[in-house]
């Protein structure tokens, strides 16, 4: 077997690879197949290496290592050859493999058969990344730059605007930081284009965002003038919505063609949106014509909502009404892309389904389509009430026409409601015959529309004060919809207007079982309540509607008036204090406040509110009065003056206020502004016996030859004063004898010879008693109490 096999000549035993490189016939591999040794020990174990004892376990010490000194054991193959590297009979054999393998000399020598590298031990630990390499640094500033941009979008999105811009500025000194630092160690092809483009954007919509229009507009101008921002010319259209905030019109249209231009054509609904921006610009610029042609192209690419309405609007403006009709069709052919309630109705009565209709039947995706429809409704709506007083010859021509064109449509269900809104149209024109022909219409038709007529019919008759006709119309909106809210307060309305407060109690509550929202019969509930006295119940109405209504003045003054009923006046301060915070200039919530605080003896918070009610309404006489006794309590009788002189103004013919006001003159000690006053109140009423003892008093002091003058006529009136008196008292025992007499059998045609009593004034009592505040006066005395 030996024989066929050559080995290389030991020239050099040091050098085992020499002659490596040479061509050698022994590795030629072609007739491989004509060598008998070869195919003998591949068919057989012949030449195979002995099996392994287990002297030592884990080793092959039975047979003798080669060393890398040199060692002449010889090594045999798995087919009896020498192994590669052996040395054998003197002749080196070379070694086959080459240095990429990773075999060397050195590697042969002193060692062991090790091809696993068991004999190295583990692994060393990983080299730790070096944070003081310029490398690190600058990934570690990206990453928090990009923190800083991400919590400025969180803060956007949670309101904190000024944060939002704080951290977005943070984050632009840090890119920039990080620009400078790529630019130092690498090109300039190393930046990152993509996070600076995102921290200029979200710098610029956070100035935008809190108002700062100019910083906004040089931001993105930094953008858009930079080419490599691929598409940096899109945000022309956000620097023409900050024009378009700015009122910059003319900009604005600039800056969205500009945009409309570097947008391709396959963005189609952004194109579509950019045009639209351009037809509201030129509506606000009174550009009619140009609005028109771009909301024309919207509605003949894309049809929507807006561009409709829009379109109705701008012809409108310029008053075509030929084109207002063919836009008002356009509008309501408009696909609404909603789905019908049919699919939210079971076919059958599988449990499966039906769970699965009520979880769709409020999602969010339903709540979007509702919005949808309301928002179309309330476009058409509002097109059909502001087209049709244009389009015909008259108000209800036109509005009939925008009906019939609706019922043709797929809103046909809105024809009904546009029937009402035109009755509704006719009270506002004060035309109730009209509106009431127009409600009556609806008599025959379904018991949807029956009850809503029948219910704004109730709701006219009881404005007019015809109970019989409200409560028949609310009999007939609660019979053709006993679930119709409406319908039911307005009979409660009307039962509670001819005093069955405990059924129109019945019929609030029916309404809110069937409507908890319906603030009205809440709010009527509560007054009822308080008619019956049932004082806790209206308050706990009250404060639910307070709940639903935070801004309400009528429901803050009922709460206000049911704690002033409870005599807790600490609760009713609080709630009118609430009240003026929404209702700021009334004066009778003013007033009230006021006569609280001096109920509590608080005069001086008192004397502010006072104030205040007298400020906004002058007029108010018992603030007026307040507000003089006030300054008299104080020693001020001059400011005092002011306000008894407008009471008189306000009310001429009572002499009090006259009074009043002299007597400020006199106790400031200005007697002869108080003589000449006295004198103006004598001319005007030249009986009054108050007046009379003042000037007899003046005139004595200050030495004056009226003093008799006046001392005469002061006698002559007190004089008649005692016999008028003197009558009337007659009169009555006369009266009160005479049906004495009658009752036992006296003549009852029995004439007074002084002729028929005079009727007594009705406001003798009134006058007695202010005169008697007077009269009880001594000469020498003050008007007023001290």
């Amino acid at each position: 077997m030996m024989q066929n096999v050559h080995l290389a000549p030991e020239a050099d035993e040091d050098d085992l690879y020499s002659g490596y490189n040479d061509y050698n016939p022994t590795f030629d591999t072609e007739d491989l197949e004509n060598d008998v040794a070869f195919q003998q020990a591949a068919r057989t174990s012949h030449g195979r290496r002995p099996l392994v004892t287990a002297k030592i376990p884990g080793t092959s010490a039975s047979r003798p290592l080669a060393t890398g000194i040199g060692s002449k054991a010889t090594l045999t193959s798995s087919m009896g050859r020498p192994m590669t590297g052996a040395i054998q009979d003197g002749v080196a054999r070379p070694m086959t493999a080459v240095h990429a393998a990773g075999y060397t000399k050195a590697a042969m020598r002193g060692s062991s058969f090790d091809p696993l590298g068991q004999a190295r031990g583990p692994a060393p630990p990983l080299e730790m990344k070096n944070s003081d390499s310029s490398e690190e640094k600058i990934k570690q500033l990206e990453k928090k730059v990009n923190e800083l941009v991400e919590e400025s979008c969180i803060a956007n999105s949670c309101g904190d605007l000024k944060l939002a811009l704080e951290k977005a500025k943070e984050a632009g000194r840090k890119e920039r930081v990080l620009v400078r630092q790529r630019e130092q160690i690498a090109t300039a092809e190393n930046i990152n284009l993509d996070l600076t483009y995102s921290v200029l954007f979200n710098l610029a919509g956070q100035y935008a965002a809190n108002e700062m229009y100019a910083e906004a507009l040089n931001t993105y101008q930094v953008i858009v003038k930079n080419k490599m921002f691929s598409n940096g010319g899109r945000l022309k259209v956000n620097m023409g919505n900050i024009y378009l905030k700015q009122r910059n019109y003319s900009k604005a249209i600039k800056f969205y063609r500009m945009a409309l231009d570097q947008i391709p054509s396959v963005h189609k609904e952004m194109r579509i949106k950019i045009m639209q921006n351009i037809g509201v610009a030129f509506i606000k610029t009174g550009q009619y014509v140009d609005a028109i042609s771009s909301f024309e192209h919207i509605m003949s690419m894309s049809p929507n909502l807006k561009a409709g309405f829009n379109l109705i609007l701008c012809y409108f403006a310029i008053g075509n009404g030929e084109q207002m009709k063919k836009a008002f069709q356009k509008l309501i052919a408009v696909p609404l892309e909603v789905d019908y309630d049919d699919k939210y109705i079971s076919p059958n009565d599988d449990p499966h389904t039906n769970l699965l209709i009520e979880a769709i039947k409020n999602d969010s995706l339903r709540q979007i389509e509702r919005e949808r429809k309301s928002m179309a409704e309330e476009y058409i709506m509002t097109a059909a009430k502001l087209i049709a007083p244009v389009i015909e010859t008259s108000f209800a021509v036109g509005y009939d026409w925008c009906v019939e064109v609706v019922k043709a449509s797929h809103y046909v269900e809105l024809a009904n409601d546009l029937e009402i809104n035109k009755a509704t149209t006719y009270l506002r024109q004060q035309d109730f015959n009209q509106a009431l022909e127009t409600l009556k219409m609806f008599e025959k038709k379904d018991s949807r529309v029956k009850s809503a007529a029948a219910t704004n019919l109730s709701f006219l008759y009881y404005l007019e004060n015809e109970l019989a006709q409200a409560t028949n119309y609310a009999d007939l909106a609660v019979n053709s919809d006993r679930y119709n809210p409406a319908a039911l307060t307005n009979k409660g309305n009307t039962v509670f207007a001819n005093g069955d407060y405990e059924k129109a109690a019945e019929f609030y509550k029916e309404a809110l079982r069937n409507d908890s929202s319906c603030t009205e019969a809440l709010y009527n509930l509560g007054l009822t309540y308080k008619k019956l006295n049932r004082i806790d119940e209206a308050l706990d109405c009250f404060l639910k509607l307070h709940a639903i209504l935070r801004n309400s003045a009528q429901v803050l003054h009922q709460i206000a008036n049911i704690y002033e009923i409870m005599e807790d006046p600490s609760q009713a301060i609080e709630w009118l204090l609430q009240l003026i915070s929404v209702v700021p200039t009334d004066p009778h919530v003013l007033s009230k406040l006021g006569k609280l605080y001096d109920n509590e003896g608080d005069k001086s918070q008192a004397f502010h509110y006072y104030y205040e009610s007298y400020r906004y309404f002058p007029s108010n006489i018992e603030v007026i009065e307040w507000l003089g006794a006030y300054y008299i309590d104080t020693q001020f009788c001059e400011k005092a003056i002011e306000y008894f002189e407008r009471a008189a103004l306000i009310l001429p013919t009572q002499v009090k206020w006259q009074l009043m006001v002299a007597s400020c003159y006199r106790r400031s000690g200005n007697y002869q502004k108080a003589l000449e006053k006295y004198k103006v109140i004598h001319r005007k009423f030249p009986e009054n016996v108050e007046c009379l003892r003042f000037l007899v008093r003046l005139c004595t002091d200050m030495g004056l030859k009226e003093v008799q003058e006046y001392m005469t006529k002061l006698k002559k009136v007190e004089k008649l004063k005692e016999i008028r008196e003197q009558r009337i008292k007659s009169g009555r025992d006369g009266s009160a004898r005479s049906r004495r007499e009658g009752n036992a059998g006296g003549d009852a045609s029995y004439i007074d010879p002084l002729g028929p009593q005079a009727e007594r004034p009705k406001t003798a009592a009134r006058k007695r008693t202010e005169e008697d505040d007077f009269a009880e006066e001594e000469l020498g005395e003050d008007l007023l109490p001290e």
